[in-house]
């Protein structure tokens, strides 16, 4: 019924359009951005949300910055650095930078940083992703040495994606609770207004050193998070909004109808995917344990029709659990399982299932057709899931307690182009991710990891991608492809790494 309605809404939209409002807020020099999924922490260390990365890489700087047109690694806090044999990594830091509060950026607060995120009292989000850091020193005023546990080759890719850097008198002084509240960082935008769940307003912050890749042009950025992508999309037709994301792809050419309005698509590093509890986390008796169950799921879910007709725009069906162009992704050492619920009723009649089973699985993806169709494809080999669809941050919460039997979401790494961002999360040691608990399979992950040398990573990895495949751990459904919704009065690129740039931003 929903997308009947906003079929109807898109129609009458596009026979009158309401360009005061657009001037309006030209005028105000204000971009009006919404989201479904609420950040509750916008500290990006304290959560693992696309959303507050997003969000982060607007208020913070990182010591290196991403070109987004050919992903080369180039300076921005750290104006040069050094990989040294004695498996550190020496960084100088750029003089001149002011963080929100007045405070000067030094070399001192790089180093309480990454030690505050290296540190497992800490209890950061996503832990794999500072795992390689034992401690940072302060080498000068602004010279820093980062001392890595092992060699890691991916080290810029992690100081460019997941590193902002916090000013240490001023987080020490209000806690991290304090900081989340009222958080300060270095980046382009300040953040002004942070009411935690409901919006965030920014405003351009002047005193933002001069020559950044990241110079913003738009004066202020107001995000907001609603409930769900039809309270987005009404917002948008009536222009209460300027740019929303991940909207139905059905919705591109109705909405490119609309005069005052333009959509478009762009592929991106998330993996879509389904997680079996093999480890039994959710309850001893599960039925998943057993090997034969979880290939028949394998088999019962028409991945590639999935991505063709419910994701479409090139979206791809990944062979291994993890993103094709990410280092140590061998789709040639992953088991292939093609579609043939036959067979899936088969395996499950083999595993003293002959009636199927019921389970409950899940999830916060959106569209929710798109758990509608993994719950239909698994119904029709007698699979009976509930599906329990909750907002992004609770379903992740409960992912994490070990509630899940079966957990569909999906993982962007980050957008780090290597495998360490994403199959220590999912299969390594302590990952509260891990629905799986394979020895084996964490022991060549952490071998994967040890090493910089590509050869030896290579044979790890692809050891690692294929028990994942053979005792189908982790079902990999789909890239996703981001479907962008926004103004017509904007000027603003998509990007395949899936960090849309509002600083880049600018009115026509």
């Amino acid at each position: 019924m929903k997308i009947t309605r906003r079929s109807a809404l898109l129609s009458t939209a596009a026979a009158a359009a309401l360009p005061a409002s657009a001037r309006a807020q030209k005028a105000a020099d204000t971009l009006r951005i919404q989201f479904v999924d609420a950040v509750p922490n916008v500290d990006m260390y304290f959560n693992s949300q696309r959303t507050g990365l997003i969000l982060a890489h607007h208020a913070w700087d990182m010591l290196v910055h991403r070109d987004p047109e050919t992903f080369e690694s180039k300076p921005l806090l750290a104006t040069e650095w050094r990989f040294a044999e004695d498996n550190s990594l020496d960084l100088k830091i750029r003089e001149g930078v002011k963080f929100h509060d007045g405070s000067p950026l030094t070399a001192e607060d790089v180093a309480y940083t990454l030690n505050m995120a290296a540190n497992p009292e800490s209890k950061v989000a996503t832990p794999s992703n500072y795992a390689w850091i034992d401690k940072v020193e302060k080498t000068g005023d602004y010279a820093v040495s980062i001392k890595m546990k092992k060699p890691t080759p991916a080290a810029l890719e992690y100081l460019t994606m997941v590193c902002p850097i916090h000013p240490k008198a001023y987080r020490e002084k209000v806690g991290p609770e304090g900081f989340a509240k009222a958080p300060v960082g270095a980046g382009p935008y300040k953040i002004v207004k942070n009411d935690q769940g409901k919006e965030v307003v920014y405003e351009k912050f002047a005193d933002y050193w001069k020559g950044s890749p990241k110079t913003a042009t738009i004066k202020n950025l107001h995000v907001r998070f609603v409930p769900d992508l039809a309270t987005e999309v009404t917002e948008l037709l009536a222009q209460k909004t300027d740019w929303i994301w991940n909207i139905n792809p059905d919705q591109r050419d109705s909405i490119n109808k609309v005069p005052y309005l333009q959509a478009v698509r762009q592929e991106s590093m998330r993996v879509g995917y389904l997680s079996i509890d093999a480890a039994g986390r959710s309850g001893a008796d599960n039925p998943l344990s057993k090997l034969k169950v979880r290939q028949a799921i394998w088999h019962a879910v028409n991945r590639q029709e999935f991505a063709d007709k419910l994701v479409g725009g090139g979206s791809r069906v990944p062979p291994a659990p993890c993103f094709p162009s990410q280092f140590g992704c061998d789709a040639n050492a992953a088991v292939k399982y093609d579609y043939d619920p036959k067979k899936a009723k088969e395996l499950l009649a083999e595993a003293g299932y002959p009636n199927g089973f019921d389970i409950e699985m899940l999830t916060y993806v959106q569209p929710t057709s798109w758990p509608a169709a993994v719950q239909n494809y698994l119904q029709a080999v007698g699979i009976r899931a509930r599906i329990n669809q909750l907002q992004v941050a609770p379903a992740i919460q409960k992912a994490e307690k070990g509630e899940a039997p079966l957990y569909m979401g999906s993982w962007g790494s980050y957008s780090v182009n290597d495998v360490s961002a994403i199959l220590p999360v999912m299969f390594g040691a302590g990952a509260l991710n891990n629905y799986s608990k394979d020895p084996e399979l964490e022991k060549l992950i952490a071998e994967g990891g040890n090493t910089s040398d590509k050869a030896v990573r290579a044979k790890a990895y692809s050891a690692a991608v294929k028990i994942a495949t053979e005792k189908a751990y982790w079902l990999p459904i789909n890239t996703y492809v981001n479907t962008y919704a926004f103004a017509k009065a904007l000027d603003m690129k998509t990007f395949a790494d899936e960090l849309p740039r509002f600083y880049m931003a600018k009115w026509k």
